[in-house]
């Protein structure tokens, strides 16, 4: 996929230059400035420092046969022909050298690994923090379309993907391509061509083998990544409606959806595991192929005289080392491969252009006097539905503007398109006189206030979700915000108080307590523009009127947009606008309206039914738990 995605440090951005299908050069390509950063001259020495550890270690590696063939040979007879150090040392000196060689070659492999985990985990860091910094630049649109279990698993595997492909590809291939060098020259030089013949083909053949067989895995990979993927999203959407499923009974019904996602998980699994075995036995098969035929070809020349035990020992060690690096090689190129198909989707994700942005050079709003204006707004979500249609209206400075309308009316449109969520197809929207399209979307959302209908808390403490409001707030303001949302003596009472922890979702709290909590974070900001939408329509009557107090006491002095369901809560506005799919079709005061005799009036009455049913009810339960009292006392 492509990624695109805006750099937030120093770090080239990579946005507009992936290609649609991912590679490994392509990857390799756009991770490298993580690798390599502008602003780490630390990090650099570490790459330096590494790299250093590595050759080292490759070039001790090639000594290691070394060592073993002279002891061989010091351990035949009649070899005398050998360096002069090698018959000074003796064969157990060359046994202790060929021990710490060993022992070295490992050192500076753990070493180069521990020197270079800083590196790779400042990569994979920066680069998650980019794409979570990316996600929030996205439009509403994209979150509402994605399923959020499946995102966390494309990102969490994408962040392994990265780790892999930083850690595994970074520092192996050129020094590896070094110690296929050397080995060839040992063969071509020490030997003769047929050897190092023998060795390039099946160095070739092996390679061959494992890019095939891996490119056959990939499609199998994809599957089951795609049903983990699938798995892992009903598992999540199916615990957060928790309560849902008891409600219906579904418990079966939701086991056995997981259940099929899982075996389709299972069967790509088990293909997975086939194909990875078919893998291992043809790159074994073609190892052992090659290094008969240079034992073969060894055995040949000590029978002619041209080759000595060492000789045949020395090809074996250096076979067998050469196995490591192709081995090694193999694996890279299929983990990689693997990853790639794993940071696919997150390169998708990263390519995914956000529908708002800031024009270059966009001035911050500058907020006077707070008046909101909506001009011929034209909106639709789909071309073939739409919205709004020319909607115009004025919320003076420190006035009420209410707007009401049957559901699906594009009430709530309105404040998406406030906080630039959306932008409107035609007309604009203006803050003191400043079309909102072209200021910065930060000190746009900075002059609002929102108190939403359903509030969703941070699974955190109660004073970090009134905090949220001003981070850099103190303790006192905190409170004091608490107070005026009427919430603080509640929060005192409970264990823990301000560091008591609301749960998912803030679902350790009931409906009023997290609309209060939401007020009180609202006014912690003390914005100068303030929208409630349909902050009361999910509340009962009781704790309704209470909340409304305090809506009504942080809207004061405030320009405030009133998205309202109840009509008993904005009875005092400045101006109600009454919206009927996507056009004002009344508006005034509310004495002004009801004497219109329209929709204000039709809706105003039939409120007045339920309100009226539901007080009967009431009524009727509390007589009832009377004569229940009565009875029992009697």
């Amino acid at each position: 996929m492509t990624p695109h995605h805006k750099s937030h440090s120093a770090q080239p951005s990579t946005q507009n230059k992936i290609k649609a299908e991912a590679s490994l050069a392509t990857v390799v390509k756009h991770l490298w400035p993580y690798i390599w950063p502008s602003d780490r001259g630390d990090l650099k020495a570490r790459v330096l420092g590494a790299l250093a550890l590595l050759f080292a270690a490759k070039f001790v590696t090639i000594a290691v046969p070394y060592s073993f063939k002279w002891a061989t040979d010091m351990l035949t007879e009649g070899k005398t022909d050998l360096p002069l150090p090698v018959i000074l040392a003796g064969p157990v000196a060359l046994t202790v050298v060929y021990t710490a060689l060993r022992v070295s070659m490992q050192f500076f492999t753990q070493a180069r690994d521990a020197l270079f985990a800083a590196v790779a985990m400042n990569a994979v860091r920066r680069i998650a923090n980019e794409v979570f910094v990316h996600l929030h630049q996205l439009s509403l649109r994209f979150h509402l379309e994605r399923k959020t279990g499946g995102l966390t698993r494309v990102l969490e595997r994408g962040r392994e993907a990265i780790q892999q492909i930083v850690r595994m590809s970074m520092l192996t291939g050129a020094p590896t391509v070094v110690e296929f060098a050397l080995i060839l020259g040992v063969f071509f030089f020490q030997f003769d061509w047929r050897y190092a013949l023998t060795v390039i083909v099946m160095i070739a053949a092996y390679l061959k083998f494992t890019t095939i067989a891996t490119d056959w895995r990939i499609s199998i990979r994809r599957n089951m990544n795609e049903s983990d993927t699938d798995a892992n999203t009903k598992a999540i959407d199916s615990l957060l409606n928790y309560e849902t499923v008891k409600y219906f009974g579904a418990e079966a019904r939701e086991a056995a959806r997981y259940d099929r996602s899982m075996e389709r998980y299972e069967r790509n699994s088990v293909s997975s595991y086939v194909s990875l075995a078919v893998l291992n036995s043809g790159q074994g098969l073609i190892f052992s192929i090659g290094l008969m035929v240079v034992m073969i070809l060894c055995i040949n020349g000590i029978r002619n005289g041209t080759n000595t035990i060492g000789d045949f020992v020395l090809i074996n060690a250096m076979m067998i080392q050469l196995y490591q690096p192709l081995n090694f090689m193999g694996m890279v190129y299929r983990e990689i491969k693997q990853a790639v198909i794993d940071i696919e989707m997150m390169f998708d994700i990263l390519g995914q252009n956000p529908e708002i942005k800031d024009k270059p050079d966009a001035p911050a709003l500058q907020v006077d006097r707070a008046a909101v204006a909506f001009e011929d707004v034209h909106f639709a979500y789909d071309p073939n539905r739409q919205i709004l249609k020319g909607v115009s209206f004025v919320v003076p400075a420190g006035r009420t503007l209410a707007i009401v309308g049957p559901s699906g009316a594009g009430k709530s449109t309105l404040s998406r398109l406030l906080f630039r969520f959306y932008a409107p197809q035609k007309g604009r929207i203006t803050i003191d006189g400043q079309d909102i399209a072209s200021v910065t979307q930060t000190s746009l959302r900075d002059a609002i206030g929102m108190v939403p209908q359903d509030t969703v808390l941070f699974n955190d403490t109660i004073g970090y979700n009134i905090r949220y409001g001003r981070w850099n707030a103190t303790d006192a303001e905190v409170e004091e915000a608490a107070r005026s949302a009427q919430i603080d003596d509640f929060i005192k009472s409970v264990p823990n108080g301000y560091k008591a922890q609301v749960g998912e979702r803030g679902l350790k709290l009931s409906g009023g307590e997290k609309q209060r909590v939401a007020i009180a974070r609202t006014i912690l900001k003390s914005p100068p523009i303030l929208i409630l939408d349909e902050a009361t329509s999910a509340l009962d009557t009781f704790t309704e009127r209470e909340i409304q107090v305090a809506l009504d006491r942080v809207s004061q002095g405030r320009t405030t947009l009133v998205i309202a369901h109840r009509l008993s809560t904005i009875i005092n506005a400045d101006e109600i606008l009454v919206l009927d799919k996507g056009e004002i079709v009344e508006r005034g005061r509310h004495e002004e309206l009801l004497e219109l005799g329209g929709v204000y009036r039709a809706m105003w009455n039939r409120q007045r039914e339920v309100d009226a049913a539901q007080e009967a009810l009431r009524r009727a339960a509390e007589e009832e738990g009377k004569s229940v009292r009565v009875e029992i006392e009697a």
